[in-house]
């Protein structure tokens, strides 16, 4: 997998931007992507060095639209908490 695919887009929450005052930055990642692979992605594309990557799925919520309100469900999502020790990423607004 190439690395401009395992990360998808930094996740800009307000939890997001909270916990970056203690180093963990939050990326969507590609859903096969794994935590060895999103290390690496991410310690070369930013150039930091990273202690912990915890991953999570959050499942697509169902919807209902249209004029027949037809049940529509979002695509699942893989949330990746890194920790980062050395160096800092300056996508996120810091608090």
């Amino acid at each position: 997998m190439k690395i401009n695919q395992i990360l998808v887009k930094p996740v800009m929450t307000e939890k997001a931007t909270n916990l970056t005052k203690g180093h963990v930055y939050t990326f969507e990642v590609h859903k096969a992507a794994s935590k060895s692979q999103v290390r690496k992605a991410l310690e070369k594309l930013y150039k930091v060095k990273t202690s912990a990557v915890r991953t999570v799925i959050k499942k697509g919520k169902e919807r209902r639209v249209g004029r027949r309100m037809v049940v529509k469900r979002n695509p699942d999502r893989k949330i990746a908490f890194i920790t980062v020790t050395e160096g800092k990423i300056d996508l996120f607004p810091q608090t």
